[in-house]
């Protein structure tokens, strides 16, 4: 992992947290020089890279498009302030996948992360467990093999259980999920959510009036471990 911001303060906490219980190790750089000679030292190394818009020696933007060119493909999560919507989207358009709003919640970010690097090495072909089912994101199904039973997913289904599935068990709040399900210049609202996750527990839910796997939690939903 590859952090690139001028706050010092905020490199090494972020590098504290994120190593936490072994998931990942960074690496800090102050600038775009120090971040491309990191990246020219081993840049297959990197699983994503953290990038602030307001770095000191140049443009995140320019930053992102020349890795792109370079052909890197590891996930670009941006680090960015609450007015700097605008910026975000040019980033985006220029090869960054994705934008987190200062002051970052840790566990949404790791959430962003794991959503990420699964996608970027291929993992959602693997299933994974939600409850009783087990989960196919890549067929957009989930199956029962107690029961024999076959749930069909939408799209957008399919992404909520994916991001809240990578949250490992935390809650995962409404504007996030808003933000990585339907984009971050979305304008839809909370109501298109929560009328998607009434649905999801019409599916999954042994009794949706009493959710087991699918649950509201801290102004957003997780998924219950096991």
């Amino acid at each position: 992992m590859l952090i690139v911001d001028d706050n010092e303060r905020l490199r090494t906490s972020l590098a504290e947290q994120l190593a936490f219980g072994g998931e990942f190790a960074a690496l800090g750089a102050a600038s775009i020089a120090a971040a491309e000679a990191l990246i020219r030292a081993d840049g297959a190394r990197f699983a994503a890279i953290l990038l602030d818009l307001g770095l000191p020696d140049g443009s995140a933007r320019e930053f992102c498009a020349k890795l792109r060119r370079a052909g890197m493909r590891m996930p670009i999560i941006l680090l960015a302030g609450a007015s700097e919507e605008e910026e975000v989207l040019r980033c985006l358009d220029a090869g960054a996948n994705d934008a987190i709003t200062k002051p970052l919640r840790m566990q949404d970010l790791l959430a962003k992360l794991r959503a990420h690097i699964q996608r970027s090495i291929g993992g959602e072909d693997a299933a994974s467990v939600i409850g009783p089912y087990e989960f196919r994101p890549a067929a957009k199904l989930l199956q029962e093999p107690k029961r024999g039973r076959k749930i069909r997913l939408t799209e957008k289904e399919t992404a909520i259980l994916t991001f809240l599935l990578n949250a490992g068990g935390q809650p995962v709040s409404r504007e996030i999920l808003l933000s990585e399900v339907w984009g971050y210049n979305s304008k839809v609202t909370t109501h298109t959510l929560e009328t998607h996750i009434y649905r999801l527990r019409q599916k999954i839910e042994p009794n949706p009036a009493e959710a087991r796997i699918l649950l509201t939690d801290a102004g957003g939903y997780r998924l219950e471990a096991g």
